[in-house]
């Protein structure tokens, strides 16, 4: 008996190691690093010294600021377009929903170039505002709104989507209003949803490095001092303690959504009734005319980009040409960089895929001990807190270390794929929970029977009935694969080029037709993703048994 609990124990015991090296041990060794003395005991030198650096106070008031404001542009306008997609009948729902999408397929500072195009000191439209700018806070709030919409958009049509049509009907049985219902029960329905985008939008703000760069306008945020401190002037120390500052906040956010996660119920029970929205006109005509604005706006920033990528001098000569694709004339990576960022998303989601549906499955369908089951999903969920910045300069200090026998990986591609895989871990782990749970708990029992191992039975039964979230997560690991910056901004080893750095890169050489050209060029590889993924589900759905 004890050898067949050990049996069970051992997939969560091998996953936990796993998250210890790829996780737990890189963020002890960022810790460290802020606090350890090199004598080996506790000092607070270095956080003194960071606490101390000239403008770190308005850096933290503007990160704070900065993470807060874009949370209050953003969430309305997700929860408003969420609903319009979820909770109406307007027509082109999906072409609607597909847009709003979008700027998820490119880098986060692609929108902030966009913005410099028509609002820069040359900008287009720049003249429309007499000489106004957006450099500075109207730009940064404008650009990193337009990165994290999307991020909110699919938590809160998720929170959406679950609606018991019961509740509904009842109401307007009682003589409930619209504006009624909507207060009772729509909105504390979908509390939850607007905790969990808050904080997803609040942590990718607060560690987002290219905005700040690009459209900033010398406004100091926290992520750009940690960027300063490690690539300019090689002070791991004074970074770590940054990333620390970064970290903290994200962490504190996160346990806020895990408390209103344990507050929220069920919306959705065995005896539930589908949701079925009514037709209103004033509802349906201001919704749809807010998701086009959102659509136009998306379409047209990005337009913006593809344009200033095929035009001579911007704004002086708008002539069409092809020489900003020229990118191996430019410093900053070349063609190799859309190569190799192809090589990274295509390493991401095949090992990461694997990562997390063994992940998902030790949590979900083995036997393991309660307390490694608790362990597992609290580890799952814990690279959702960590900013790309702070992971990625906590590898550096824990794979840099030539006593690691774990250093070989460093310096080379596999480390940007162990970090890729490790900082989008949880929302290719939660997906995958859902699609394992969905199935009966009868096929290893029958495979038991049959005298087939738990293997072979998640080998041919549960990973091809979960093949659906499995082209999912594929495609969405490649394309965070080849849109991150914070994640391998401090990793990437000299012998590889990544687009999305490329952009930066591109940009702070003056060089932004070219970084604008790059960054359309990860657009269009993305799409191409999707579109094998469509074609792929597709394809599933018609060989699945009717």
């Amino acid at each position: 008996m004890r050898v067949l609990r050990w049996g069970e124990n051992l997939p969560a015991l091998a996953f936990l190691a796993a998250m210890t090296v790829f996780l737990v041990a890189p963020l002890l060794s960022l810790f460290a690093q802020a606090v350890v003395s090199p004598a080996g005991g506790l000092t607070g030198a270095v956080l003194l010294r960071f606490a101390s650096a000239p403008g770190l106070k308005a850096a933290v008031r503007n990160t704070a600021l900065l993470g807060v404001g874009v949370a209050a542009i953003v969430l309305p306008l997700a929860f408003a377009t969420a609903y319009a997609l979820e909770r109406t009948r307007l027509p082109y729902r999906r072409v609607l929903a597909a847009v709003a999408g979008a700027p998820l397929l490119v880098p986060s500072l692609l929108p902030a170039l966009a913005l410099v195009y028509l609002f820069g000191r040359q900008g287009l439209l720049t003249p429309v505002f007499s000489g106004r700018t957006a450099y500075g806070w109207p730009g940064l709030l404008a650009a990193d709104a337009f990165a994290a919409f999307p991020h909110a958009l699919i938590l809160l049509r998720t929170a959406l989507s679950a609606a018991d049509g019961r509740l509904y009907e009842q109401a307007a049985l009682l003589g409930a209003g619209p504006w009624r219902t909507f207060w009772r029960i729509t909105l504390p329905g979908a509390r939850h949803g607007l905790v969990s985008a808050g904080v997803v939008v609040f942590s990718l703000t607060i560690a987002d490095v290219g905005a700040p760069k690009v459209i900033g306008g010398g406004l100091n945020v926290v992520a750009l001092e940690v960027y300063k401190a490690v690539l300019g002037r090689q002070d791991f120390p004074l970074g770590a303690a940054g990333a620390l500052m970064l970290l903290a906040p994200s962490l504190l956010a996160v346990a806020i959504e895990r408390l209103a996660a344990r507050r929220q119920a069920a919306l959705v029970s065995s005896g539930s009734t589908a949701y079925r929205p009514k037709p209103q006109r004033a509802r349906d005509l201001g919704l749809g005319l807010l998701c086009g604005l959102v659509g136009f706006v998306i379409v047209g920033l990005l337009g913006v980009c593809q344009w200033a990528a095929l035009v001579r001098l911007w704004p002086y000569d708008l002539g069409f040409t092809l020489q900003s694709y020229d990118f191996d004339r430019f410093d900053g990576g070349g063609w190799s960089a859309a190569i190799d960022s192809l090589l990274l998303g295509l390493g991401t989601a095949a090992f990461g895929v694997l990562a997390a549906f063994l992940g998902a499955y030790v949590a979900e369908r083995t036997r393991a001990a309660t307390p490694l089951r608790s362990a597992v999903a609290v580890l799952a969920l814990a690279p959702a807190s960590t900013p790309g910045l702070a992971l990625g300069l906590a590898y550096i200090l824990y794979f840099n270390d030539p006593s690691n026998p774990l250093h070989v990986l460093y310096g080379g591609f596999a480390i940007l794929v162990a970090a890729t895989v490790t900082h989008y871990y949880t929302v290719a782990h939660l997906t995958f929970v859902s699609a394992v749970k969905a199935l009966d708990h009868e096929f290893e029992a029958a495979g038991r029977a049959l005298g087939k191992s738990r293997l072979v039975v998640m080998a041919r039964v549960i990973a091809p009935l979960s093949a659906p979230a499995l082209v999912e997560v594929s495609v969405y690991l490649f394309v965070a694969a080849t849109t991150t910056v914070s994640a391998v901004v401090f990793l990437y080893p000299p012998d590889v080029k990544l687009a999305a750095v490329a952009v930066l890169n591109m940009d702070d050489a003056g060089d932004s037709a070219p970084a604008a050209a790059m960054g359309t060029l990860i657009l269009y590889m993305n799409l191409v993703a999707r579109l094998v993924g469509l074609a792929a589900r597709s394809r599933l759905a018609r060989l699945a048994p009717s």
